[in-house]
C-alpha cells in the first residue's frame, strides 16, 4: 500500500507494541515517499472511537483485519470472539456505510468454509453480515449504498500473528511430533507478500 503512494495511511491497532512496530517498519520504507502515517490506538468494539476516527480522517478504503484468530483461544473465549469478530465487524461496517467509505475489504479465513470451530463460525458470520449489508441496506433505505464490500479468505499466512508455522518449527526442533487437528487435514500456506497483494487486488477488482 505504501508503494501505491496514498496521501495518508491510518494504522488502527488495539496493541500499543504492535502499533509501534508497524509504524517503525513503515517509516523505514516511507523515507522518500512523503506519506503521512498516523498511528491510532483503538478497538473496533469501541463505537465512539471508531466513529470519531472515520469522521475525522475520512478513509477511502478500510482493510478490516481486526480479529481473534487463534482457534484454541477463541474456543475458551466464546463471548469475546463473538464480540470482536462478529459484533465488531457489524459495527465497523455500519459506520463505514454511514460515512460513505468507498471500499471495505474484510480479511476472512479458510476456516470459515463449513466451519468446525468457533473462530471459523465467527468469521463466517462476519462474511454473512457484509453480504447482507451489501445486498439489503440500499434497498431498505431506498438510496444507493456507496460502500463496496469485498471478502478475502486466507489459508495460513507464513509469518503472520495467526500462523501455525512457529508452533510447527518448535515441535520439529524438539524432535516432533507435529500436532495435527486430524490425520486427513490439508493445510494451505501463503507468504506475507502474496497475502498483501491478494488483499489489495481484491479491493481493486471486486464489484461488491
Amino acid at each position: 500500500i505504501v508503494k501505491l503512494k496514498p496521501k495518508k495511511i491510518l494504522l488502527l491497532e488495539i496493541s500499543e507494541y504492535a502499533l509501534y512496530s508497524i509504524q517503525l517498519n513503515l517509516e523505514n520504507i516511507n523515507n522518500d515517499l512523503d506519506i503521512e502515517i498516523i498511528p491510532l490506538i483503538g478497538s473496533i468494539q469501541d463505537k465512539r472511537r471508531i466513529s470519531e476516527i472515520i469522521k475525522i480522517w475520512k478513509p477511502t478504503t478500510i482493510y478490516h483485519a481486526a480479529a481473534y484468530k487463534h482457534v484454541p483461544i477463541v474456543e475458551h473465549n466464546l463471548i469475546e470472539g463473538l464480540k470482536n469478530n462478529v459484533f465488531g465487524t457489524l459495527q465497523l461496517s455500519k459506520i463505514a456505510i454511514q460515512n460513505n467509505v468507498s471500499n471495505f475489504v474484510f480479511i476472512s479465513t479458510d476456516k470459515a468454509v463449513r466451519p468446525t470451530n468457533i473462530m471459523g463460525v465467527t468469521k463466517r458470520l462476519g462474511e454473512l453480515i457484509l453480504q447482507a449489508l451489501n445486498n439489503d441496506i440500499s434497498k431498505r433505505n431506498k438510496k444507493k449504498n456507496n460502500t463496496k464490500f469485498s471478502i478475502v479468505r486466507f489459508g495460513n499466512v507464513i509469518g503472520s500473528s495467526g500462523s501455525v508455522i512457529p508452533k510447527f518449527k518448535k515441535q520439529i526442533n524438539n524432535g516432533g511430533p507435529i500436532t495435527l487437528t486430524h490425520k486427513e487435514i490439508t493445510r494451505y500456506f501463503m507468504s506475507l507478500t502474496e497475502a498483501a497483494q491478494l488483499v489489495i487486488q481484491a479491493g481493486a477488482m471486486a464489484e461488491g
